[in-house]
């Protein structure tokens, strides 16, 4: 009998032992599968940074982010040209080819005036103002819807809308080739109908 009760108590303690055993090799393989993980990221480096040199280095990259920031919001610099001379030469002239339609504030009525401005400069302004017909046409248009009917009964109608075509023209050419150069605005055609 003895030998049955040993076999039993073998038999008993061997499914312990498997348990026992299962566990202590899943616990291994956590450990090792923890250890590598943190061995692969760099966990155990020697060369550890400081928590302050860690800060001093995100502080330098944020203030170099912050400074290419800052210059892509200035857009790009502007190469400054060289002003014309200051000598005049005898007036050009130049008519733009269309003619300019616009309908009076407030109005039924229709403006067309045909454009012709004049510079004592050289040919430079007169390239200008025919390489920048679009946005020049955009400015004058916009000068124009503006006036009303009252203003077109006015004495120096003409004078005045002369004048202020001629600065909102150079205030384009400024804009885009840093010199302007229109002495006046003509009008070599006007119709109001």
């Amino acid at each position: 009998m003895s030998e049955e009760v040993a076999v039993e108590e073998e038999k008993a303690k061997s499914p312990i032992l498997k348990i026992i055993l299962i566990v202590v090799g899943i616990l291994l393989l956590v450990a090792i599968t923890i250890g590598g993980t943190l061995f692969a990221t760099g966990f155990f480096d020697a060369e550890k940074e400081s928590s302050e040199e860690a800060i001093a280095a995100l502080e330098a990259e944020a203030s170099a982010a912050a400074a290419v920031a800052e210059a892509a919001a200035r857009g790009p610099d502007k190469e400054t040209k060289e002003s014309p001379e200051f000598t005049r030469f005898e007036q050009s002239y130049f008519q733009l080819p269309k003619p300019l339609v616009a309908n009076l504030a407030g109005s039924r009525k229709v403006m067309q005036a045909t454009v012709a401005i004049m510079t004592h400069y050289d040919s430079r302004v007169v390239e200008n103002v025919d390489k920048h017909d679009f946005p020049l046409r955009f400015a004058m248009l916009s000068v124009m819807r503006l006036v009303t009917e009252d203003d077109i009964t006015s004495a120096n109608f003409q004078t005045d809308l002369a004048e202020k075509l001629k600065i909102e023209m150079n205030a384009v050419l400024e804009s885009l080739e840093d010199f302007g150069g229109i002495e006046a605005v003509y009008f070599t055609e006007f119709v109001v109908q």
